[in-house]
């Protein structure tokens, strides 16, 4: 005789506003620092080769510890876990706000992806565990997707608002207030949930990839500035190689893999997550240079560039509907190719910025071109990575996707910089500056390679889609994961 289900939890509403609020901290983080970031490169006196690790400190402590994370809350304890990255989000959060130099600010941020490692997967996994009614968890969903999607439309404001009115380090400082109301909340509307089984961890592949990541990474910033060649770039690119190696045959040996590589050999899937990791390389490295350009060539105040970076966003959000409507008709494939080429064309777009680039002629319509071809991509990516895939792996499959695009987009931020940088000083050494001005021409200039590079990067994932996805509408999964970051 079957057992009766168990009867819906009564505080999984509540419990969906916590999860929710915890889950906008983490998404909006991304964009509030991109805003405040020109004010607090110049606060801190940051080099133009080492800004970027603002962004991929984060990116790459959360990409490459986020599977570990996922697996960390199932055994420990998903509300324990969800308390525990909260608070040490806060507190990571506070140490970047009083940040006295680059080295400290780079730290914090990397101390935020870590313990966004272990909020993101826990928050998702407990909205699993608590509606468990088909129709309840789809709503359940659909506003932590919702949250996902607009969270970086809120970052863009809220971070121009706090650098412009208030001080760059309040885009840091603001999680400290949302994470704690969302631990005093968790307390006693969440419940603790737990899996069963073997609670092993991976922790030989999680320090391999990071670490090895990491050096990549490294390898980029001394490229910018010593050269491709230089002895500490090329010491930087070894290491990466040797750990990122180390890490597959790591892999292949566990019992436990951080990543089950199975689920990378299917070309649907591996077509998918070649895409998403070159979407993130090519879109978070390109946003980058847009917020300088709105600020420190256009003259945008923060608020202004929060407010004029928003045409991105609304595209993605118009294509989405569209897609959504679409996918069940015609599969994921053709959207993904059309969504692929479209936001190349955006990014190509932007290449023809000038130092006086009007915002209603050029840079309104590129953003939102950019946006659309965005939209219509995304929607049928998170289904494309679950197919053929069985519901014991659907987490995994969800989760790696999720990194993928954490880690395309710590990659790309340091290899679009370190380009970006290079782009530069070349500039100057052809055009001896005569006028301060010129300095400006200098920095469109990089930017336009940057932009250049982001649109061969997208197109380079399209094309990947164009030869290795098969799969057609009736292969993809009836409900498409939600994302975590």
């Amino acid at each position: 005789m079957t057992a009766p289900a168990a009867p819906p939890h009564p505080g999984r509403w509540a419990a969906l506003f916590v999860i929710g609020l915890a889950q906008l901290m983490v998404v909006l983080d991304a964009t509030i620092v991109n805003i405040a970031l020109p004010q607090a490169q110049a606060h801190l006196g940051i080099s133009d080769a080492d800004r970027q690790w603002v962004v991929t400190a984060y990116t790459l402590a959360f990409g490459g510890l986020l599977l570990l994370g996922g697996r960390i809350a199932d055994f420990w304890g998903r509300k324990r876990t969800f308390v525990v990255g909260a608070l040490g989000f806060a507190v990571a959060s506070a140490l970047g706000g009083l940040a006295q130099n680059g080295e400290m600010l780079f730290a914090a941020r990397g101390l935020q992806g870590i313990f966004g490692a272990l909020l993101a997967p826990a928050g998702l996994a407990l909205l699993t565990v608590l509606f468990t009614d088909a129709t309840e968890r789809a709503r359940a969903f659909s506003v932590f997707g919702a949250i996902a999607g607009g969270g970086s439309a809120v970052g863009l404001v809220l971070g121009g608002v706090l650098t412009e009115y208030a001080d760059w380090r309040w885009c840091l400082l603001v999680n400290i207030p949302i994470s704690v109301v969302a631990v005093v909340l968790a307390l006693p509307f969440v419940p603790e949930s737990r899996a069963t089984g073997d609670t092993r961890y991976d922790i030989p592949g999680a320090v391999a990839v990071t670490v090895g990541l990491v050096a990549l990474v490294y390898g980029f910033t001394r490229a910018s500035e010593d050269g491709w060649s230089s002895r500490w770039a090329l010491v930087s690119f070894g290491v990466a190689v040797v750990l990122l190696v180390a890490f597959v045959l790591i892999e292949r040996r566990s019992k436990h893999p951080l990543v089950p590589l199975g689920l990378l050999v299917d070309r649907n899937r591996g077509g998918a997550y070649l895409f998403s990791t070159l979407v993130g390389a090519g879109l978070l490295g390109a946003f980058l240079f847009l917020t300088f350009y709105f600020q420190v060539v256009l003259g945008y105040t923060p608020l202004q560039a929060g407010l004029a970076s928003l045409p991105v966003t609304g595209g993605v959000l118009i294509a989405a509907g569209v897609a959504s409507q679409l996918m069940p008709r015609i599969g994921p494939k053709p959207l993904m190719v059309t969504g692929g080429v479209v936001a190349a064309a955006g990014m190509v777009l932007l290449t023809r910025i000038t130092v006086e680039s009007g915002f209603v002629t050029l840079l309104l319509p590129a953003q939102l071109v950019l946006g659309l071809g965005l939209g219509l991509s995304f929607v049928p990516l998170a289904s494309l990575a679950l197919v053929g895939v069985g519901n014991q792996d659907a987490g995994a499959a969800s989760a790696v996707l999720n990194a993928t695009q954490q880690v395309g987009a710590s990659l790309g931020t340091a290899l679009l910089n370190t380009i970006a940088t290079t782009a530069a000083a070349s500039w100057i050494a052809a055009n001896p500056i005569t006028d301060p001005s010129q300095m400006l021409d200098a920095a469109v200039h990089s930017y336009v390679v940057a932009f250049a590079w982001a649109a061969a990067l997208l197109a380079i994932g399209t094309a990947l889609i164009l030869i290795l996805v098969r799969a057609n509408k009736q292969d993809l999964p009836t409900v498409p994961p939600a994302h975590v970051g």
